[in-house]
């Protein structure tokens, strides 16, 4: 009877989900704001911060606790790493390989700065009691805080990215492996401060070592033998059934084994994404997946993370100036970094600002990473909510400065490189 109770409730929790990120999205479209904006807002709406705050028994009543969040953190894990997945599908690689020399600049700017400013912040931040957990050390807090200010909302980026026309395109491709480089690489620090703070090296080293490792392997050798996918696809004229399945069980298997790694599950279905064939097979699997992923999957992400996100505990004008203070550092420690770093590499003067304003946006990535802190014990619930404000905040700003600095500049490129196959796949063609 409790799992019958666990689906039911399920199925009222994936019906209001989905309401209500379609209407917020619409909103948040009529003020010039992606929908992926719209529904990182509607998770923190239905979360403590607001449905909680005025409903909260209903709220509790829809969204309680135990195996029921943990049925919607799963299901949003596995729409999170299949859109990571197609993001990975239209990542094209010679563009780096033409401007390789701008990407790792930017990539490098967007660590080292918000490195330098996390470490600075903490020597201010260590002296006021309750910020950080009892047992850390000034090294493991900076460490940590620069992680923090460093990651980019890379699954947000993307879909901005993608929502723009710009998933094909150098800008595209730039924003996203500098974007995803920066989070792998603070994922790394983040392994080192937990293997420190556990006294356990192995962790580091698994997650360093072992994240390099499979990228290594799935983009050489992993690409090769992906490529009998593309030739069975090109000779049957689409994808079938069984090429599906394998396909999907392979996106969950890397998942899975790069969260066991320890640098979490996204860069395990996108780099296996980077790795497939291209042509006629990736554009079948994307008019498969992407309906299905975007619209119905993903935002369950957006909701769970939203769901753990409470705003009322920063409740002095203190809090709140060490809260602005890190604003400010955020920003210019990826936003205006970043950019300074695309000029110095002769990019553009409006590329260079609408990189800076991509990479500058922080998102749920920043949550989920904040989640690990608070749940290991680093920051405290205090320093975990002004860190949420910081990543709200510079994730609002994202796309209205990117509308400013670039979009609006810019024509609506077309779609070039298409096969001449229907838009949607018929039945047959996944049976």
């Amino acid at each position: 009877m409790q799992n019958t109770e666990l689906a039911v409730r399920f199925f009222l929790q994936l019906a209001i989900i989905l309401g209500i990120c379609r209407f917020v999205g619409f909103l948040s479209r009529k003020i010039g704001q992606p929908q992926v904006v719209g529904e990182m807002i509607a998770g923190v709406l239905m979360g403590p911060s607001l449905f909680g705050l005025l409903v909260p028994g209903l709220q509790h009543q829809i969204f309680p606790g135990g195996v029921s969040m943990s049925i919607l953190y799963a299901s949003s894990q596995v729409g999170l790493v299949l859109y990571m997945f197609l993001i990975g599908l239209e990542f094209d690689t010679s563009l780096i390989r033409q401007r390789l020399r701008s990407a790792i600049s930017v990539s490098l700017a967007g660590i080292l700065t918000p490195l330098a400013l996390g470490c600075l912040l903490t020597l201010l931040l260590i002296h006021q009691p309750g910020l950080f957990g009892t047992k850390v050390t000034l090294g493991e807090a900076m460490l940590f805080l620069g992680a923090g200010i460093a990651i980019t909302a890379f699954p947000m980026l993307a879909r901005i990215i993608f929502e723009r026309g710009l998933a094909g395109t150098s800008l595209g491709t730039l924003a996203l492996a500098a974007g995803s480089t920066d989070d792998a690489i603070s994922w790394c620090i983040l392994a080192v401060v937990l293997a420190v703070f556990k006294q356990n090296a192995a962790i580091a080293l698994l997650a360093v070592m072992g994240g390099v490792l499979y990228a290594i392997v799935t983009l050489t050798i992993g690409r090769v033998l992906l490529r009998n996918l593309g030739r069975m696809a090109d000779r049957v004229g689409g994808i079938t059934g069984p090429m599906l399945v394998i396909v999907l069980m392979l996106v969950m298997f890397c998942g899975w084994l790069t969260d066991m790694i320890g640098i979490y599950a996204i860069f395990g279905g996108f780099i296996l994404g980077v790795a497939m064939p291209r042509g006629l097979f990736a554009w079948h699997l994307k008019s498969i997946l992407e309906p299905i992923v975007t619209n119905f999957m993903l935002p369950l992400f957006f909701i769970y993370s939203g769901l753990n996100t409470s705003l009322s505990l920063v409740n002095s004008w203190l809090l709140w100036g060490l809260a602005l203070l890190i604003l400010v550092a955020a920003v210019f420690g990826k936003g205006i970094a970043c950019w300074l770093a695309a000029l110095c590499n002769k990019e553009p003067h409006r590329e260079a600002l609408a990189i800076g304003s991509l990479m500058n946006a922080r998102g749920l990535m920043e949550l989920i990473l904040l989640n690990i802190g608070l749940e290991q014990g680093i920051i405290s619930q205090t320093l975990f909510t002004m860190l949420v404000f910081m990543a709200i905040a510079t994730t609002l700003m994202a796309s209205p400065l990117f509308e400013l600095v670039y979009g609006r500049y810019r024509r609506k490129p077309v779609s070039a490189a298409q096969p001449s196959t229907p838009a949607v796949a018929t039945k047959a063609e996944i049976v």
